[in-house]
Order: structure tokens, then C-alpha cells, then sequence
């Protein structure tokens, strides 16, 4: 008979509660998706480097999964939380009935049993064939190809999803449980005529916590924008200041908001605005700290899917800029690297003809405190511009004409000097903002008594050497008869490998880096391009990988969340709504200030979060300046097509369960 009964109740609630059971599937399937990764089809087409990353990913994702189960689970048990409430009067009648609350907690305990069987199957099938997606994901990412396509099933991530999803809905039982034991009859009786208290703020202290929330907020948007000399600490107040101020305004905006709009009779009094407001204020009212853990979430789901992605696809572009040929060999001993490679075996004819060998050059005539000790830079307190001038690391030097001819086979533009001029040649952002000054300032250097002028006002865009990001701080550019023989401390070898295919020059590869470990003592550096975009490239794509599973799962908490609360409410409101029907509104204007009832709800923590996600992006650029300018529009565009298919689609199933819930009333 129980479970008959919960059967019936299950069907019943899942009308009701829509959003409550895809909430429950999106996360299991998601969960059993990202926790697929290592038995999918893409792993046994991508290269050793790039699996070694993909291992790393798949423990950091264990680690990170346990993290979102807990998030999930106080989803779920905020949800039932909701669940209960509006069941009281159902339990209240089942008690007059005669049933016992051990009887009831039966029902309740088939009910989450029923509700997590269908959950965890439905999460699972769609899991099992997203997974097979994901395949094509991976293998794009980390610039794999595959050939053909073979259905994976994981045993591992199955039960494992299972395991983590039981457990949490074994926490919710106990929870109900525990709940039922609470109540009394009459508490359960009279649960419906009961209304949230809510308690009408001082408008004048409202004003004032308003002002002082949106200072305090202003503040922290400067500092994140302007982060010279912000230590660890420091960013660690500024979190905790930020989630206060986040706190403070949500506290006083209803009551502040509703103030300024009364003023507004003629807007205020119009259809059924006044109804909207009130209803807005009373939920604003209520929910201050779910409203701000809600804000917050946001902003860690914009600023993670947005900046994850951002630094995918830059990074991803900053390879294919960074990478122009197969290999760099770097001798830092004073010898060719030609030199040292045949000295210890390796066949030169694997590389291409047509490949660049040049010198590097540095004296202690021309170092970093030479070169940026300016009275200009005085004004400058940025740590990095102190530590510059702090140190006497030797500028590196370079013949005009060798730098050409590697200038040249990388793609880029060469450079021109006369005698007494020369060229700072930069990849790095914020190095050259400071070069940038000194040049159109005209900053002179001088060797062996000759002084040098800027041939150009500013830093010419290059490098030398293949790297992971843009770290070349500058290259000194002379005319070739002005750089001494004896100043030359080592050589760089560019060349791209005689081969055919992909599969040839990763066997030249293997070759190649087995020298770079052989003779590191000897002062020979190796860096291959499959090597840098596999290890450089794959980290990026497993943060990525970790930025978009903590995003969805974050969405889809806030969301939900937002969405009980007003389904919630609905159920409690019908009285009301009924009211507005016998004053005479139509059932076309109720629909309408429910949408916007519901709009102004979803979009109130939105629209915070956005702002601080400006900042945070701005802050997340300013950490990432060596990997340059951060692809901001292919990321926000991405991130912005997940929260818009998520978001939307929780504010329309929310929106059309409230207005079946008014309509039965």
C-alpha cells in the first residue's frame, strides 16, 4: 500500500516538480560524462606527452567531482526542503487519517527511492550517449584525429555515479525524515495560512546600506582592475569584502528599489506593475543570503566558462604563433648547436635545408638596469617595473642580418638599423609597455663608448625561441659590424624536420628529444613544437575541460535554485492570483506579470553577477598578460550560448509551471 501510494504521489509531484527531476538528471549525466573521459574512444588516438596530461586531468577530475557532488547534494536537499513545505497539509490530512509518522516516512522513503531510480536511469542513458560527444571534443582540443567512430560504455564512471548519487539521496531520506519528526499536527494543518514574515525595512537605512553596498563594491572593482603590489592576502580580503558588499546590496535593493518606484505613481499604477513589485519585494525580502550565494555562483560560472574557454582559445592561437617550425635546439656553452649535435651523433640531415642557425650575443656594457634606469619610470610603482630596474641580468644582443634570416622562416617582419641606431624586438606584453616609454623618449644605450638610438618608437613584435607563451622580455637589434665576436654566449638552431606526415615527424621527434636529454649538462636545449603543444596545449584544454564541468554544474544549482523558490512561491500565491481575477484582470494580463514577475527574479542576480564578472575578467586577464591578448569575444560567445540554452531554458520551465499552478487554482 506504501509504495503504491508513493508511486501515485511521485506521479503527481513530477508535474509540479519538473524542474526538480531534469535538475537531478542533468547533473548525473553530466556527472557520469566528465568521469568517462579516460575510457572514451579519443584516448588511444592522441599522442604519449598528451595522455600523460589527460591522466593528470582525469585525477584532477576525480578530485573535482567529489567537490560537485557535495554542491549536488545540498541542491538536492535545498530542493526536498521545498518538497516538504509544500506537502504539509498533504501529511497533515494522512495524520487525521490515522497514519503514523513512521507510516509517512515510509511513503517519503519510497518516494526517494522512486524519485532516484528514474533520476539515476534517465541521467545515465543520456550520460552513456553524450559520452560518445565528448570523443570528438577531446580529440579537437588536444589536436588529435580520429579515424572512426566505436561506441564506449564506462563501467567505472557508471558506478561511481551511482555510488556518489545514492549516497546523496540517501543524506535526502534522512533529511525528510528527520523534517517529519518536527512537525505537529496543527503545525501541518495550518501550514498553508501561514506566510513568511516579512518585515518592511526603514526606507532612509535602506537608502544609506544601498550607497555604502555600492561603494564598497566600487572600491573592490578598482582594486581587482588594479592589481600592482595586491599580495595573496590582500586578495583574500578583497573576496571576503566583495561577498559582504554582494550581501549588503541585496539586503537593502528591495526596499530601496521599491521606495524609487512609488515615487513613479504614473509607471507605478499602471496595469498590474504594482502587484509585480510587491510580489518581487517579498521575494528579495526573504531571500537575501540565497539570492547572494546565488549572485556569487553566477559570477564563478560566467568568469569560469568565460575564462576557461578565453584561455583555450588563445592559448591555442599563441602555439600556432609561437611554434612556426618543428624544433629549436639552444646551445647556452659558447658553441654552435650545429656543432654540439654532430659531436654527439645526431644526423643533421633529418632536418629540412633552408634551416636558420644563429648567434646570441651579451655583454655586461648593456644590462636590465642600463637599459630601464630612466627617471621617467620613477613614477612607475609596479612590482615589475622595480624588479626590472633591481637587477643586472645582460640584455641578449643580435646581428641585424642573423636576426633577419630566423625572422624570415618564422613568417615574421624583418627589422632595419643603420649604424648608430638600434631595435628592441618583444613579445611580451607588458614588457613592452615599458620599452614602449623609453623608446619614444628616444632612450639611448651606449658600447665601447658609441651610443645607439632607437631606429624604431616602439618594441618590434619577435622571437627566437619556440616557448609556451610569450616570454621574450626583448632582443637588442645592432648592425652586424657593431656586434663583437667576443661577445657571443651561445647559438639557436630553427628548422622544421624532413618529413611527409604527421606520423614521421613524431618519429623524428622521439629521436630528436632524446639528445635534449642526453646533453642537458652539456648546455644544449631542445623544444620541439609537438612537444610544447601537447604538453602546453593539453594543461590548457584540461583546465578548460575542469572550467566547464564546475560551470554547468554551478548554472545549473543557481538556476534551480531560483526556479524551486518560485515554483514554490506559485503554489503559495494562488489566493492572490485569484484575487487579481475577480478585481477583474484577464487572464492575458496575469500571464504577463507573472513572465515579468519571474523575468525581473531570474534577471536581479544575473545582472550583479555580470558586473562583477567585468572585473573578474579583467583581473584574470592581467594574471594571464604573458600569454597576450585573451580571445574575449570567442569566449564570451561561447559561454554565453551554455548560460543563455541552461539559464533560459530554466526561466521558461519555470515560468510555464507557475502559470499551470495559477491557472488550477
Amino acid at each position: 500500500m506504501f509504495f503504491s501510494l508513493s508511486l501515485k504521489n511521485m506521479k503527481k509531484s513530477f508535474k509540479d516538480y519538473a524542474i526538480y527531476f531534469l535538475t537531478l538528471i542533468l547533473g548525473v549525466a553530466i556527472f557520469y560524462i566528465f568521469n568517462s573521459l579516460d575510457s572514451q574512444q579519443a584516448m588511444s588516438v592522441l599522442g604519449s606527452s598528451t595522455y600523460e596530461i589527460i591522466d593528470f586531468m582525469i585525477q584532477m577530475l576525480g578530485g573535482v567531482s567529489v567537490f560537485v557532488s557535495f554542491i549536488l547534494g545540498f541542491l538536492i536537499v535545498y530542493a526536498n526542503n521545498f518538497l516538504i513545505k509544500r506537502r504539509k497539509k498533504e501529511f497533515g490530512i494522512y495524520m487525521t487519517l490515522g497514519m503514523g509518522k513512521m507510516q509517512i516516512s515510509r511513503i517519503l522513503l519510497g518516494e526517494t527511492f522512486l524519485i532516484g531510480l528514474l533520476s539515476l536511469a534517465a541521467g545515465l542513458a543520456i550520460g552513456v550517449f553524450g559520452s560518445q560527444f565528448m570523443s570528438l571534443l577531446v580529440v579537437r582540443m588536444f589536436n588529435g584525429v580520429m579515424d572512426g567512430y566505436q561506441f564506449v560504455f564506462s563501467g567505472a564512471a557508471f558506478w561511481k555515479t551511482i555510488l556518489y548519487f545514492g549516497i546523496m539521496f540517501l543524506i535526502v531520506a534522512v533529511f525528510n525524515l528527520i523534517s517529519l519528526s518536527r512537525y505537529s499536527l496543527i503545525g501541518l494543518l495550518s501550514a498553508e495560512k501561514r506566510n513568511e514574515k516579512i518585515s518592511m525595512k526603514n526606507p532612509l537605512l535602506c537608502k544609506a546600506v544601498f550607497l555604502l553596498a555600492t561603494a564598497d563594491l566600487a572600491y573592490q572593482y578598482y582594486q581587482v582592475s588594479h592589481p600592482e603590489g595586491i599580495t595573496s592576502s590582500w586578495v583574500l580580503v578583497i573576496i571576503f569584502s566583495g561577498c559582504v558588499g554582494t550581501f549588503l546590496f541585496f539586503w537593502s535593493l528591495s526596499g530601496f528599489l521599491l521606495v524609487i518606484l512609488q515615487k513613479n505613481r504614473k509607471y507605478y499604477l499602471r496595469d498590474l506593475n504594482a502587484f509585480i513589485l510587491r510580489q518581487v519585494h517579498s521575494k528579495v525580502n526573504t531571500m537575501v543570503f540565497s539570492m547572494t550565494v546565488i549572485c556569487l555562483m553566477l559570477f564563478l560560472t560566467i568568469c569560469v566558462l568565460g575564462g576557461g574557454l578565453g584561455m583555450n582559445f588563445s592559448f591555442q592561437k599563441m602555439l600556432r604563433e609561437l611554434t612556426p617550425v618543428d624544433v629549436n635546439f639552444t646551445d647556452i656553452s659558447g658553441e654552435k648547436a650545429s656543432t654540439k649535435l654532430e659531436e654527439n651523433g645526431f644526423d643533421i640531415s633529418l632536418l629540412k635545408d633552408g634551416y636558420a642557425e644563429v648567434n646570441l650575443y651579451n655583454t655586461p656594457e648593456l644590462t636590465l638596469k642600463d637599459t630601464l634606469d630612466r627617471t621617467g619610470l620613477e613614477a612607475d610603482t609596479s612590482g615589475l617595473t622595480a624588479y626590472l630596474k633591481g637587477n643586472d641580468y645582460q640584455e641578449t644582443i643580435m646581428k641585424e642580418s642573423e636576426y633577419n634570416r630566423i625572422a624570415e622562416l618564422y613568417g615574421m617582419e624583418p627589422v632595419k638599423v643603420e649604424e648608430d641606431t638600434y631595435a628592441v624586438v618583444s613579445d611580451y606584453e607588458i614588457i613592452e609597455e615599458i620599452r614602449n616609454r623609453l623608446l619614444e623618449a628616444g632612450k639611448t644605450i651606449t658600447l665601447n663608448g658609441r651610443s645607439y638610438k632607437p631606429a624604431y618608437k616602439n618594441c618590434v613584435y619577435g622571437f627566437v625561441e619556440m616557448t609556451a607563451n610569450h616570454g621574450n622580455t626583448g632582443i637588442f637589434i645592432l648592425s652586424d659590424d657593431q656586434v663583437q665576436e667576443e661577445w657571443r654566449s651561445g647559438s639557436v638552431l630553427a628548422a622544421d624536420y624532413r618529413a611527409d606526415s604527421q606520423k614521421e615527424k613524431e618519429g623524428i621527434d622521439q629521436e630528436v628529444m632524446k639528445y635534449d636529454v642526453s646533453n642537458m649538462a652539456e648546455g644544449l636545449l631542445i623544444n620541439t613544437k609537438i612537444d610544447i603543444i601537447a604538453v602546453s596545449g593539453g594543461l590548457s584544454a584540461a583546465v578548460t575541460f575542469i572550467s566547464i564541468y564546475l560551470g554547468i554544474i554551478f548554472l545549473i544549482c543557481s538556476a534551480a535554485i531560483l526556479a524551486l523558490k518560485e515554483l514554490s512561491d506559485s503554489s503559495d500565491n494562488k489566493e492572490r492570483y485569484a484575487v487579481l481575477r475577480k478585481i477583474g484582470a484577464d487572464e492575458k494580463m496575469i500571464s504577463r506579470a507573472l513572465f515579468y514577475q519571474i523575468g525581473i527574479f531570474f534577471f536581479i542576480p544575473l545582472a550583479l553577477a555580470v558586473v562583477h564578472s567585468v572585473f573578474g575578467m579583467i583581473f584574470i586577464k592581467i594574471g594571464l598578460q604573458s600569454m597576450g591578448q585573451i580571445d574575449y569575444f570567442s569566449s564570451i560567445l561561447s559561454a554565453a550560448v551554455i548560460f543563455i540554452l541552461i539559464y533560459g531554458a530554466y526561466f521558461f520551465l519555470t515560468y510555464f509551471g507557475s502559470r499551470r499552478i495559477i491557472r488550477n487554482s
